[in-house]
């Protein structure tokens, strides 16, 4: 069972789908949002009036090019390459580019649609996009990765720049990727333009903490959420999903504040470590020699691999998916619940279905949406802007401070709006309507463009 939508958005919704037919997870992003907003709409009439939801929902731009590249045997190779511009009301569009099979225009408009209230949330200027590619890394040679990387920069240049659209990374695309793109948007337009993408390498333009800062943001915000109702994550058992950079920085950064991983997964299957995760075995395995987590258990043979698992299965305290959409269906978040889980938090985009979400807030648990945990990506993004352009670097201890800082107040404002709209506790709804509120004020204030 899912909540009921408003008898005066309902309407809104369905030409959402009409306008945007097999777009399924666009279609669940918007509806998850537009569940909120009726009680909005009562305080705020005027937000009916200059149809801001119906904007807010069509974006600004929709770009989806060619990308032709040469492989490492001469093979000539085609691959498509999108970049949705969502909404720049609070500033230039910000989000991420995903390099990966599954990428089609819905995906990548469900991201950037979550975009823009994740970084309205941030309370940095920083409007919503996302952009990606069906090309798959994985497997290739870094020539392979360069060639593309270099074709998909030589159509995107031209959308973007540090005061109209500033990419970053996403699932496949890392300090690597990113290099390779900045190399060539240089090459072509002759500009150290730092700002234009985030991600980069620290030693030219990048930000110390950026690389932990989702997997960081995402246990700060749990740690918040578990303070207002008298917890910790010390002594707690945690289960991180995936076992890519957001996972590794959550689990390092549980551990550091008191709690024990037991387990992490890939595509393939899981790892159950009871005497607590290896992270530097983990670092190893993934970061280094990029394996399969299976490896894990060949190294340590007290853990176990179980290969096609289900990491939900396993008993814990806190819960922090952190790999890809729609990995906690509601049979999942049941068994989390029957099985002692008292926190969520979402360290991947969007990554329990609607059914999932609707136990974690029936049975009144701490349940943090990705829009609100996993900000502290973007919003470590947005700092390493500030620090190019003023041509500054700051330490790794002040930058996580103001990555802190900003969880704190994302948790803040999400737990106030819920209380506020008569759903305390709720961080959908807190979330939702906090980044609906930004966003659609600035609309307001620039008239119907």
């Amino acid at each position: 069972m899912t909540a009921s939508m408003d008898e005066k958005i309902e309407p809104i919704f369905q030409e959402v789908l009409a306008r945007n037919p097999g777009e399924v997870e666009f279609h669940q992003a918007v509806r998850e949002v537009l569940e909120s907003l009726g009680p909005v709409l009562v305080k705020n009439p005027e937000f009916a009036h200059y149809k801001l939801i119906e904007r807010i929902c069509e974006p600004e731009r929709q770009i989806i090019f060619r990308v032709p590249w040469v492989d490492t045997h001469g093979r000539v190779q085609i691959n498509r390459g999108f970049r949705v511009e969502f909404n720049s009301a609070l500033g230039p569009y910000k989000g991420g580019l995903r390099f990966h099979p599954s990428v089609y225009l819905g995906i990548i408009k469900f991201l950037g649609f979550e975009q823009i209230f994740k970084n309205a949330l941030t309370g940095l200027p920083i409007g919503g996009g996302k952009g990606g590619s069906d090309f798959d890394p994985k497997g290739k040679t870094d020539g392979d990765i360069m060639r593309f990387c270099q074709s998909f920069m030589t159509e995107l240049y031209r959308h973007i720049g540090e005061h109209t659209d500033t990419p970053a990374g996403d699932i496949g695309v890392g300090g690597r990727e990113i290099g390779f793109m900045f190399g060539q948007y240089k090459r072509i337009t002759n500009r150290w333009e730092a700002g234009v993408l985030t991600g980069k390498g620290v030693n030219w333009g990048g930000s110390l903490v950026r690389t932990e800062a989702t997997g960081y943001g995402a246990a700060y915000f749990v740690d918040e959420m578990l303070k207002v109702r008298g917890e910790s994550f010390d002594g707690k058992t945690c289960v991180v999903s995936g076992s890519g950079n957001v996972a590794i920085y959550t689990i390092e950064k549980i551990h550091q504040l008191g709690g024990k991983v037991v387990a992490c997964s890939d595509s393939g299957g899981y790892i159950y470590d009871e005497k607590g995760i290896d992270l530097e075995l983990v670092q190893q395995i993934k970061e280094i020699e990029r394996r399969r987590i299976s490896v894990y258990a060949e190294k340590h043979k007290h853990a176990k691999y179980v290969a096609g698992g289900n990491i939900w299965e396993i008993p814990c305290q806190v819960a922090m998916p952190s790999a890809t959409q729609n990995e906690i269906n509601g049979k999942d978040a049941t068994l989390l619940i029957k099985n002692g889980c008292i926190a969520v938090g979402e360290g991947a985009n969007m990554p329990t279905t609607p059914e999932g979400v609707q136990v974690f807030i029936d049975a009144r648990i701490a349940y943090g949406p990705g829009k609100a945990a996993n900000a502290g990506g973007v919003a470590t993004s947005a700092l390493e802007m500030q620090q190019n352009a003023c041509r500054d670097s700051w330490d790794f201890a002040y930058t996580e401070d103001r990555l802190h800082k900003i969880m704190q107040n994302i948790h803040k404002d999400c737990y106030e709006t819920a209380e506020e709209y008569g759903s305390p506790g709720n961080y959908v709804v807190g979330a939702n309507i906090a980044g609906f509120i930004k966003v659609s004020r600035a609309m307001l204030a620039m008239g119907v463009v």
